[in-house]
């Protein structure tokens, strides 16, 4: 288990330091040092998902049996993605502080503290994850529930179009027909592998013991219960937000092309400013 999390320690850190190497390569971000952090910090997410979706993929689809069928890539790539978590927070730091860079704003204490106010949801969120679903995934299952933990995995499908959103952001592209596409796909992934995800393993689980989907939550222990509910709020509330932003974004984009005294009124530069503070 040792090496597994030692190779995620340094494969994640690593991958970000090759790509602000690559990135400064590429004449849009040369002399553009904040920019080639933000960016970077984005890919390594977006790899880290692709490679937690297909591992999610591979383990669920190999599991019959929903129960007691195992996979090794399971535990495998939990414990290598562990690191992935501490790495991320300060990620989001790094991202957060360069943000307010661009803006003229300065650093110290009171950036780190509205940082940790900022992004408490997030911070929690990544903590839990390595002190309470790491181990239960890897100790307490007793080599229980793959199909279960693959599923979970294949949660990041949505977010390399959350990360790619924020770069169309972050280079005031919020209004092409590019970040309309992948907010389409972003609002259906999200919705789809990240909310409707805990219904589905519920139906899954009802189905390989006789139950239907009503009477799941009463057959099982409540801390299974009290454990989806956990990991289900945080994404209802994320979602909320996706949609309110997309709605905002739209209704720019209507009072934008609406004539005005004979002109189209301008764009609101406030609320492009306020999108790429998230």
């Amino acid at each position: 288990m040792v090496h597994v999390l030692v190779a995620g320690s340094l494969f994640f850190p690593g991958l970000f330091l090759l790509s602000k190497a690559g990135l400064r390569r590429l004449r849009i971000f040369r002399g553009d040092e904040s920019n080639t952090i933000i960016v970077s910090a984005r890919l390594v997410s977006s790899i880290q998902a692709v490679l937690a979706s297909t591992a999610g993929y591979i383990v669920a689809s190999s599991c019959k049996d929903v129960i007691h069928d195992q996979h090794w890539l399971a535990a495998t790539y939990t414990r290598f993605a562990v690191p992935y978590f501490i790495y991320d927070i300060y990620a989001m730091y790094l991202c957060y502080r360069h943000k307010h860079k661009l803006k003229g704003h300065s650093g110290g204490w009171s950036l780190t503290r509205t940082y940790l106010y900022k992004e408490f949801l997030m911070i929690l969120h990544h903590v839990f994850m390595v002190a309470v679903c790491f181990p239960v995934s890897v100790l307490w299952r007793d080599g229980k529930g793959d199909f279960f933990l693959g599923c979970m995995l294949m949660a990041e499908v949505s977010t390399p179009f959350v990360c790619f959103g924020k770069i169309l952001i972050q280079y005031k592209k919020q209004h092409t027909l590019l970040h309309r596409v992948n907010g389409v796909l972003m609002l259906t992934t999200f919705f789809c592998c990240r909310l409707l995800l805990f219904p589905y393993m519920y139906w899954v689980y009802g189905q390989r013991v006789g139950l239907p989907l009503y009477r799941v939550p009463f057959n099982l222990s409540p801390e299974y219960n009290l454990g989806a509910a956990i990991l289900m709020a945080p994404q209802v509330y994320w979602f909320y937000l996706i949609c309110r932003r997309a709605y905002t974004l739209f209704r720019q984009s209507v009072l934008s092309q609406r004539p005005k005294n004979g002109h189209p009124a301008p764009v609101s530069t406030s609320a492009k400013e306020q999108d790429c503070s998230q």
